[in-house]
């Protein structure tokens, strides 16, 4: 097979199963309903890369809406002018179906990295009328939509009729204002994140009044009017010749381009100690940092002091990037395949995304107007009390100090400041890990301390009942099994 990597994820019987189904059913579909069955399939491998485009779905019909999913619900963020009367309203109901139902419904076509990666462009498929069929959110094909939408207290429905993907004004996942759209944004001073938006793929700024530097970069290619390499040389010397004491460095909009062109940022930086230090440099975060970027936030991570902020990246720590075309036979659709293996982690510190150190997302009405949550909270931060739970809880480990590792991940996992970091996913990878390395005893004591944290987390029980079984602690094991079995 020559992609044998594809099948990390998910199963070779159980994608085999899919393509089986789905051919049975050929005979009896129309052809839009074909290309969302064939995208289903290669979305099942579950890497963002590899991927049917977005376009073959949905270039000749989208709804003429932007949704964009912010802290506190899903939102009409961007429209054509007619459709100003939903323009800012809260989406309840696709054709009447709930939305996160509908959310639920349209995932299988989305070639999803992880929960960020959908939650960011998994949105774009919500406004395809070909998926809205094939998924059953519709009954027929239909070119005129209606949602459930709420806005200033009232509930209404609003019904949209689509146009050509090419007629959509968006980028970076925002609505791009003009002649026919508008952005749910109002007049005012635009923040940081979104300024030269069109213009520029990175910038920087001294932030007033202050030694503050702010740096956004929205890409890893190089713009047609300066290299990233030239960038990079022009940014440093600013920095060394105007005094520049801290450094915000913002790629939440970054999705990707060519890694090579890190290595310029990551040896200025670690060749200022007096700005890579806690709480001198600021990296943000976000759902769009992905690909390339994710290769750049790595090697933030690794060899920088930088203080991680904003949301989780929509790419995993270590991923199959780059791709190879393979165009289907029969239908002449342009399917990629990535193939590259990029591990800049050592695989027991993989993950499925980069998790800030500390989380901030924008709510609607901060977007609206015209504030960053992200910035806010950087200037509240004190970078003596910034801790990496999982990469000390290892540094514990290592050392032998046990009953501390007890005790403070329990105080942690109670603490709000660390609330985004999903620690039963991230203990479940420890656990298993130590018992494929059959380190049984070790197992045994990360499973016992697992399951005083999440009693009801059925698998750490089955882990804990498996170490004890090793140890020749039948009678132990076989409890934690049967607690295990009841909990299912």
């Amino acid at each position: 097979m020559e992609y044998p990597f594809l099948f990390k994820k998910i199963s070779k019987e159980a994608w085999d199963k899919q393509v089986s189904e789905l051919r049975v059913k050929i005979p009896t579909l129309a052809e839009h309903e074909i290309r969302v069955g064939l995208t289903r399939m290669v979305s099942a491998f579950g890497y963002g890369h590899t991927q049917i485009p977005f376009s073959t779905l949905a270039k000749d019909a989208v709804l003429p809406a932007n949704l964009y999913h912010f802290k506190d619900g899903i939102y009409i963020e961007g429209v054509q002018k007619e459709h100003s009367k939903a323009l800012g309203a809260k989406v309840l109901a696709v054709n009447g179906v709930p939305v996160e139902e509908a959310l639920a419904k349209i995932r299988p076509v989305v070639p999803a990295e992880n929960d960020q990666y959908f939650k960011g462009y998994g949105l774009r498929f919500l406004t395809v009328p070909a998926v809205l069929h094939a998924q059953g959110l519709t009954k027929t094909l239909q070119q005129e939509v209606s949602l459930s939408l709420e806005k200033n207290g009232e509930r209404f429905t609003h019904s949209f009729s689509a146009i050509p993907l090419a007629d959509m004004s968006r980028d970076y996942l925002y609505t791009i204002a003009n002649d026919n759209w508008l952005s749910v944004r109002e007049a005012g001073e635009t923040p940081f994140y979104l300024k030269y938006l069109n213009d520029k793929y990175f910038y920087f700024e001294l932030m007033e009044g202050t030694k503050t530097l702010y740096v956004r970069q929205s890409s890893v290619f190089d713009h047609p009017e300066e290299t990233l390499k030239d960038f990079y040389a022009r940014l440093f010397d600013f920095i060394d010749t105007q005094g520049v004491e801290k450094l915000i460095y913002d790629v939440r909009l970054n999705g990707g381009g060519n890694n090579y062109n890190n290595i310029h940022f990551i040896k200025g930086i670690m060749a200022r100690p007096k700005l890579n230090k806690r709480g001198n440099f600021f990296y943000i975060i976000g759902r769009n940092t992905f690909s390339a970027c994710q290769n750049l936030t790595n090697d933030v991570e690794t060899y920088t002091e930088a203080i991680i902020v904003g949301e989780p990246t929509s790419e995993n720590k270590n991923f199959y990037g780059d791709t190879k075309l393979v165009q289907l036979p029969n239908s002449g659709i342009k399917t990629y395949l990535s193939f590259a293996w990029w591990q800049d982690k050592p695989q027991w510190e993989n993950a499925d995304a980069t998790t800030p150190n500390f989380y901030a997302e924008s709510t609607f009405d901060e977007y609206r107007s015209n504030q960053d949550p992200v910035l806010a909270l950087i200037e509240t931060i004190d970078p003596t009390d910034v801790v990496d739970p999982m990469a000390y809880f290892r540094q514990l480990f290592a050392e032998g100090k046990l009953e501390q590792l007890k005790t403070d991940a329990g105080r942690i996992i109670q603490d709000s400041k660390y609330q985004h970091i999903n620690f039963e996913q991230e203990f479940s990878q420890v656990g298993q890990m130590l018992l494929d390395q059959q380190q049984y005893q070790p197992a045994a004591f990360v499973f016992g301390t697992f399951v005083e944290s999440f009693p009801k987390n059925a698998s750490f029980w089955e882990g804990l009942g498996t170490a004890l079984k090793a140890l020749g602690q039948i009678e132990q094991a076989e409890e934690a099994f049967a607690k295990a079995k009841s909990l299912k």
